[in-house]
């Protein structure tokens, strides 16, 4: 084969598989308590516990997306979530600027626990976090939703602060 020919082979299957793959959405997670669900305009309003904006549009069919399958498995997704006053996780993407919810999960009616700062040592063989108000990784600034039960707390959400 040519060298011309060849460079013309290999630049049209480097554009077929440019052109054939698709990006996917990296999901992410927030908590906070349903305020409104409106089913005709596909659209769930959370009061996040991070003050960030809470009005989430719901994802489309067919959308790929980065969503580990052992936390979604225990979510429902946007458009069949009907609990309004519930204190949930919502995982979400982003289009552009708008936040598109994927997966709710209940995290039932606390108490809970909210905290922020500087992870000191994360131990994953105790599922131990130890934190100066939270951190993923030395340094990192994050907020934390627990629960507390028998002098315990158990983390649901760790999150970075933006």
């Amino acid at each position: 084969m040519k060298p011309l020919s060849r460079a013309v082979l290999l630049t049209s299957c480097l554009f077929l598989a440019v052109s054939i793959a698709k990006a996917q959405q990296m999901v992410h997670a927030v908590s906070g308590t349903v305020t409104t669900i409106h089913p005709k305009i596909q659209m769930t309003d959370l009061e996040t516990d991070d003050g960030s904006p809470g009005s989430f549009h719901w994802t489309k069919p067919g959308v790929a997306m980065n969503f580990d399958k052992t936390v979604s498995a225990d979510t429902v997704t946007a458009d069949k979530f009907t609990a309004l006053q519930a204190h949930v996780i919502g995982f979400y993407y982003y289009e552009g600027d708008v936040r598109t919810l994927v997966a709710v999960r209940d995290v039932g009616a606390g108490p809970f626990v909210k905290s922020s700062g500087k992870i000191l040592k994360l131990d994953r063989n105790e599922h131990l976090l130890t934190i100066f108000k939270f951190n993923y990784s030395k340094g990192v600034q994050v907020q934390v939703l627990a629960t507390q039960a028998n002098g315990s707390q158990t983390a649901l959400l760790i999150a970075p602060i933006i």
